[in-house]
């Protein structure tokens, strides 16, 4: 995600609201949030969940949607989002 500068400040304060709620949500794993080295407006959530159906399940919560609404209008580009597997070479 990448923030209007005049806009980290706002964003950080929200998201170090939610985080624990996040991370409490029934089926999150796991929550962190990372930042560009170098570029101090760009984040990225990175979150585990034990299935999609949990992950489905919170966006379409009440606390997903309010979080996204507070959040998609402090942004400066289209955010992108990805879900990913692990691959794994035992």
């Amino acid at each position: 995600m990448t923030f209007r500068e005049e806009a980290v400040a706002s964003f950080l304060q929200l998201f170090n609201e939610r985080k624990e709620l996040i991370r409490n949500f029934n089926g999150c794993t796991h929550l962190e949030l990372l930042r560009d080295a170098h570029d101090p407006t760009v984040f990225f959530t990175y979150s585990k969940w034990d299935t999609e159906t949990s992950l489905n399940h919170y966006r379409f919560s009440a606390l997903f949607k309010d979080t996204w609404a507070q959040t998609k209008i402090l942004f400066a580009a289209k955010p992108q989002a990805w879900s990913l597997e692990n691959i794994s070479f035992e």
